[in-house]
């Protein structure tokens, strides 16, 4: 992007937010709060898809801006940037900082790929399901990272230099990051678009959320979108049909790992019990209500800061270590989304963006969850599913209130739409470009890919309200 282009992104967000908020509150169509809400929320879009400045950058507008404005009390906004969902976020960014340096992410990768072999049909199928099973355990984000690396070295043994002119590249690498996305919507762990999620589903019960009660009503989508996904990829033509001695390359680097060591098997038995704790949670709720599943994986995090290491002469995980390690970017992207969807719900802006929808005389039934579907994936592509979760959420629980519904429901419904980013090389695909994925051949494989995955999320959301009488009714 040139610099001018730059700067007239620069001018062109807040000239928005004062376009909308003078625009809208000086004429009285709403009140200035209102406008003023709204206006926010457009700067922040704005500058989510054009992109001046970094999207972690972004998500620090709504201190900002209610700091200069004043739209709602401001411990409501900065109270986000430190809430219990980023120190879940936190918590598991610390379980797993370790396991890079001790070789545990390889150890997992390499064991789940060393049944591949050369056909590049079982070569997307592996790598998608790896990728799937791997976001169920933790953020997609680390995945893709995880996996990437090694999908590129096993294409370089395969005489594969160049990556963006490689045809296996493509449907490789595209696997990687769609399957991780796939497998991420299905438990509160694949990313903070989950978390964000949970987030609003407690404020609008006012109860503590069970994990298990998202796993649940994920997993028919969770299965679903994997087939659908697959299928895709697989019937669509292939220029190269097998890679030579994939199979070899990945039993022999697992081979060159050794025996598990000590300190992998202490980093996995602290991230099983976190997962484990998490999800019979409701087992132990009534007896220890304090420890919910963001201070447990915070204290088991914790541990690896007090835990000698049997391999080096130090702690498991020091603090240098886990600045490196911790994404700190998306915390605040996360908490940004939420914060922005506190100034929408305090300011009213959400009262009337579902005053406006509810005017289009939608019933709840299934044009009501496309017109939510296609919102939230639209978002998600030009931004990212974090992003999507803290726009399109609160909207959606202020539409479906307006109309007397609950809410719950169709947010696990948007949730499934969200929950995939295909097409633009921004969040977890930049990964994917980084390593050499072709931005043009990402744009004309992940059109289909999107199209397909939206309409799974639609129909799966609308049949299993259907079905299933207790979709809507949390534990």
């Amino acid at each position: 992007m040139s610099t001018q282009k730059i700067r007239i992104n620069l001018i062109e967000g807040p000239a928005l937010f004062f376009a909308v908020s003078l625009g809208l509150g000086k004429t009285g169509v709403i009140d200035y709060a209102a406008a003023k809400g709204i206006g926010t929320a457009l700067w922040m879009i704005f500058w989510w898809v054009t992109r001046p400045v970094d999207i972690t950058v972004t998500a620090l507008l709504p201190g900002v801006i209610n700091a200069i404005f004043g739209i709602i009390p401001m411990e409501n906004v900065i109270s986000q940037y430190a809430s219990g969902s980023i120190i879940l976020i936190f918590g598991s960014c610390l379980l797993t900082a370790p396991w890079s340096e001790i070789g545990l992410d390889k150890r997992i990768s390499l064991k789940a790929l060393s049944l591949i072999g050369p056909s590049m049909k079982s070569q997307i199928t592996v790598w998608l399901l790896a990728a799937i099973v791997l976001s169920n355990m933790m953020p997609n984000v680390v995945v893709v990272a995880i996996f990437t690396p090694i999908a590129v070295s096993m294409l370089a043994a395969a005489g594969y230099k160049d990556i963006k002119s490689c045809e296996a590249a493509t449907p490789i690498l595209c696997a990687i990051a769609w399957g991780s996305q796939v497998g991420g919507a299905g438990t509160p762990l694949g990313g903070a678009m989950n978390i964000t999620a949970i987030a609003f589903i407690e404020e609008f019960t006012g109860k503590e959320f069970m994990y298990i009660d998202w796993i649940i009503r994920m997993l028919p989508y969770t299965m679903i979108a994997t087939v659908a996904v697959l299928l895709t990829m697989l019937l669509k033509p292939m220029k190269t049909s097998s890679l030579e001695g994939t199979k070899e390359y990945f039993e022999e680097c697992y081979k060159e790992l050794g025996p598990m060591k000590k300190d992998e098997k202490i980093s996995l038995v602290l991230f099983i019990m976190a997962m484990l704790g998490s999800f019979v949670r409701p087992l132990y709720a009534d007896l220890l209500p304090g420890l919910v599943p963001a201070y447990l994986f915070l204290i088991l995090g914790c541990a690896n800061f007090v835990i000698v290491s049997f391999e080096k002469k130090d702690m498991l995980l020091t603090w240098e270590k886990a600045q490196k390690e911790v994404m700190w970017g998306m915390l605040l992207l996360f908490a940004g989304g939420l914060a922005l969807g506190q100034i929408l719900t305090g300011s009213g802006a959400n009262d009337v963006i579902a005053n406006m929808i509810s005017s289009a005389n939608l019933s709840g039934g299934l044009v009501t969850i496309l017109v939510f579907t296609i919102f939230a994936c639209v978002i998600s592509e030009m931004t990212n599913s974090t992003v999507s979760a803290a726009v399109t959420l609160p909207i959606v629980i202020g539409v479906t209130q307006k109309m007397g519904l609950n809410p719950i429901p169709y947010v696990f419904t948007t949730a499934m739409a969200m929950n995939f980013e295909s097409i633009l090389p921004v969040s977890v695909r930049a990964i994917s470009v980084s390593y050499g994925l072709d931005p043009d051949k990402l744009l004309k494989n992940g059109l289909v890919v999107a199209f397909v995955r939206m309409l799974v999320a639609a129909f799966v959301g609308y049949i299993t309200m259907l079905v299933w009488p207790g979709f809507g009714i949390l534990n």
